[in-house]
């Protein structure tokens, strides 16, 4: 960021995640020295991350800018909007802003990852809040596939900013709490400069379909079904398990929920009062071979194919309590995020090879969205109307569809702004124009580890993946500065020894070659030993295999042991 934007007092939105990509939102609304975050999640790796386990935002531009941050405002409880909490709160040491239920489940999240001095405070979509002179923020209502989720505006000396997160106009949702309409009439009445748009589903015609939909799929599968029924979705989705346990109780079956984390987020739900589940229908794990196969509905993680989560072990017949059965229904109420259509691919391969009734998108209708497709869209905009938008959430292609959208609605192309990670817009009380980019990178969390892995890190791993690792050792005499002995060389993921003899003593003959000359040379740097011994293999080993293996030289310390 430039000095001037140091100092400026104009209003700016840094967009540190959640756009061109999926998952990891995290917003931040600047004027002067304040600002506030609006959400902080997180998503997990794709396949070329090997070993990775979540990536949340870089929030080097928060640490190194000497700002006030007023509060931390979480929209809902989805990972991508409240993930990276855990790592990065204890750094910001703002007050955390949520809803009831979101609240709820971060603390969950704190309790498996420990931080000190935090200060959560619980909003609701009627109130107001003050956080300061320059920020003033208001909430309205809205329909998404979890509760108690909200969306934003801002009312700073510029004007007012608003943020729909996550949204869908839902009208007949499973809870009855419909989206503030009202509301966001008044909002765009008075005036909105810019509105950050959820444009998930952009590309998608028509409208989504509520959820209710999927309550009546799933009644007639229970009606019809005669075994076991299995239901994968997502943990945070507590209207579909409350579908699910409605189905049940009116054909009297029981309830199993297995996974942890559909496990803490019944547990969660129902102590909140958001999850309505009647005395004696939940039944443990360790119950379920008790009870005949028509009367027991389990439901269970895994609608991603996840490697770890319930369904997947259940598919691959690892699971120590569940596992398939003839007969059984198995239901995966969720569409595979992009990434995933593989995992998900094997996990329907395998239970239909354990002989179970698999019902899955896109071929059934036990699965809506929680975003708005296009006319929902043009809802939310003509309600809003606001001068400027930036579509979030989606990928590009979305984010396009999002722009042509509103240019159909009327609005100038140059009023709607296609970002990437890291740009920052500038809004006075009539425009807004793109004025430079703040540090958002990706950062990696592998482990305990965040941020120590890096892009060399992957690199390295996915070299060790793709032609694996050859080490060559030597023996030199540090005070001779002279090659001992070796080379040896050991591989791992490159060939089979007891197959390659010869290829490795090939290789060996041709270090020797390269050791000779570096003795008659009498190189003492090793780092330049290191370096001809990594050229020398490489070589060799792509001439004879086509493949380029990770190169490791090793030298050891032997030193003159006749004391001369």
């Amino acid at each position: 960021m430039s000095r001037k934007n140091k100092k400026s007092k104009n209003l700016q939105l840094i967009l540190l995640g959640g756009v061109g990509e999926i998952g990891k939102n995290m917003f931040v609304l600047r004027y002067g020295r304040e600002c506030i975050i609006m959400d902080a999640g997180l998503k997990f790796p794709d396949e070329s991350m090997l070993g990775v386990d979540i990536v949340i935002p870089d929030i080097s531009y928060l640490l190194e800018q000497d700002l006030e941050i007023l509060g931390i405002i979480l929209t809902h409880g989805h990972e991508d909007h409240i993930g990276a909490m855990p790592y990065i709160i204890e750094e910001l040491q703002a007050p955390i802003y949520g809803t009831r239920l979101t609240l709820g489940l971060l603390k969950a999240k704190f309790m498996e990852h420990p931080v000190n001095n935090i200060e959560l405070n619980e909003i609701n979509p009627d109130q107001k809040l003050v956080l300061s002179n320059n920020f003033k923020l208001d909430f309205f209502r809205t329909n998404h596939s979890i509760p108690d989720s909200v969306g934003v505006a801002v009312e700073t000396p510029v004007g007012t900013i608003v943020y729909t997160s996550d949204f869908k106009f839902d009208q007949t949702p499973v809870d009855g709490k419909i989206t503030d309409y009202y509301k966001l009439a008044e909002l765009g009445r008075k005036g909105i400069i810019a509105a950050l748009i959820d444009s998930t589903n952009a590309d998608r015609p028509g409208y989504t379909y509520s959820e209710k939909k999927v309550g009546e799929s799933i009644n007639e599968i229970f009606r019809l079904s005669q075994g076991r029924i299995i239901l994968a979705t997502f943990a945070s989705n507590i209207h579909r398990i409350q579908q699910v346990v409605n189905a049940a109780v009116r054909y009297d079956r029981k309830v199993c929920v297995v996974g942890r984390s559909i496990v803490n987020s019944v547990e969660i739900s129902t102590e909140l009062g958001y999850l309505n589940i009647p005395k004696g229908v939940l039944v443990d794990t360790d119950k379920v071979s008790d009870l005949p196969p028509d009367k027991l509905a389990l439901i269970t993680t895994g609608s991603q194919g996840e490697p770890m989560s319930a369904l997947t072990r259940i598919s691959q017949s690892e699971h120590r309590q569940v596992g398939i059965k003839q007969g059984d229904t198995v239901i995966i109420a969720a569409n595979p995020i992009p990434g995933n259509e593989k995992l998900v691919a094997r996990t329907v391969n395998n239970l239909f090879q354990l002989k179970a009734k698999v019902i899955y998108q896109p071929v059934s209708g036990v699965h809506v969205s929680g975003h708005g497709s296009e006319e929902e869209i043009k809802m939310m905009l003509n309600l809003l109307q606001p001068k400027c938008i930036i579509p979030v959430h989606g990928e590009y292609r979305q984010q396009a569809n999002c722009s042509i959208i509103a240019q159909k609605l009327g609005m100038a192309e140059e009023n709607v702004f296609l970002t990437k990670p890291g740009n920052v817009i500038e809004f006075t009380d009539s425009r807004g124009r793109m004025v430079g980019s703040a540090p958002a990178g990706r950062v990696l969390v592998d482990g305990f580890g965040i941020g120590d892995v890096g892009e060399v890190v992957i690199r390295d791993r996915q070299m060790l993946s793709e032609d694996g690792i050859v080490i060559i050792v030597l023996a030199m005499d540090p005070e001779k500065q002279k090659v001992l002995a070796g080379p040896e060389i050991i591989t791992r993921g490159f060939v089979y020894v007891r197959e390659s003899v010869d290829l490795l003593e090939g290789a060996k003959g041709e270090l020797s070659k390269t050791i000779d000359k570096v003795n008659q040379q009498k190189l003492v740097e090793w780092g330049k030993i290191k370096s001809k011994v990594r050229d020398t293999a490489t070589s060799y080993f792509y001439e004879h295999t086509g493949r380029k293996p990770m190169i490791m030289p090793i030298i050891i310390d032997v030193p003159n042991s006749s004391g001369k």
